[in-house]
């Protein structure tokens, strides 16, 4: 058998490389497939949230990029009703704190691409809550990276509160993704704490010849009282969980002002507790006066 010339044998290797290389089976073709079709994924979610936190998603963004793999990223989807013919005031008040989760997540230095945070209206995905059969609003959703949501991966809010470190403590829990979370500045607590001295100061001044008030028992007991209603009605509790005031269902617009779990309140609740207490010592007050 004669031998090929030499100038023939490299044109032919290299044709035979070429022909190994684009052949790799259809295994690695649908690799690489797979490979392509995700970094668009990912290149199209940071595009967008580098414009906004929260990404805002339909139906065919949600199947498109949260549902269908390959994905190698975390999805925090809050379900939610925010048009004004919904009024939904507790879908406004979580909404804030999901922008301030999203906010910090996305100025923080250690940002990647490793979890997006995004939000379904029901108004523009009607079809993604029926898919889901969900049937209220807020509701957050952790889609993993792998898999199918589990049970944890649905945030507990009647319990939680809907709080922007609540937030953050179970994105850390379900994604290994510590978020720190940044309030804007708020300058009216300061402003109410300076007007309160400049009063106390006022009066001080104005009776500095007679400070006997300040040896009233009765005003003692009474700012004492109006503590201890204040914490037993739960007005701690509103300030560390940040629950709704009031919890209305976007379908049928029933509202309820009381919690149906013994591990949680709404703000409602613990102003009908409170009311309770006062009336009681109320009565007990006007008794022991005028009898």
């Amino acid at each position: 058998m004669a031998a090929l010339p030499v100038p023939l044998l490299a044109p032919l290797l290299a044709v035979v490389l070429l022909l190994l290389a684009g052949c790799g089976g259809p295994g690695a073709a649908g690799q690489r497939r797979k490979e392509m079709v995700l970094s668009e994924k990912v290149n199209q979610l940071m595009e967008w949230a580098s414009k906004r936190s929260v990404i805002r998603m339909n139906g065919d963004k949600f199947r498109r990029l949260v549902k269908a793999p390959p994905r190698n990223y975390s999805v925090i989807v809050m379900f939610t009703a925010l048009q004004p013919h919904r009024q939904c005031v507790v879908c406004k008040q979580a909404d804030e704190e999901y922008q301030i989760l999203a906010n910090s997540w996305r100025y923080s230095s250690a940002f990647t691409n490793k979890i997006f945070f995004a939000m379904v209206d029901f108004d523009e995905g009607s079809d993604v809550f029926q898919m889901l059969n969900m049937n209220s609003a807020p509701t957050f959703i952790n889609f993993p990276a792998k898999g199918k949501p589990k049970r944890g991966d649905t945030y507990e809010l009647q319990v939680r509160g809907f709080a922007a470190e609540q937030l953050a403590r179970w994105v850390a829990d379900r994604t290994d993704v510590h978020i720190r979370v940044i309030r804007p500045p708020n300058y009216a607590g300061p402003l109410m704490l300076g007007l309160l001295l400049a009063v106390i100061g006022g009066l001080v001044y104005l009776r500095g010849s007679n400070l006997d008030f300040l040896y009233n028992k009765t005003g003692w007991a009474f700012a004492a009282l109006c503590f201890v209603l204040a914490m037993t009605s739960g007005q701690m509790w509103n300030h560390i969980r940040g629950p709704p005031y009031a919890h209305k269902n976007p379908h049928t617009g029933q509202v309820n002002y009381i919690h149906g779990s013994s591990q949680a309140q709404f703000v409602a609740e613990t102003h009908i507790v409170l009311l309770f207490s006062i009336l009681p010592g109320r009565s007990m007050w006007l008794v022991t006066v005028f009898c």
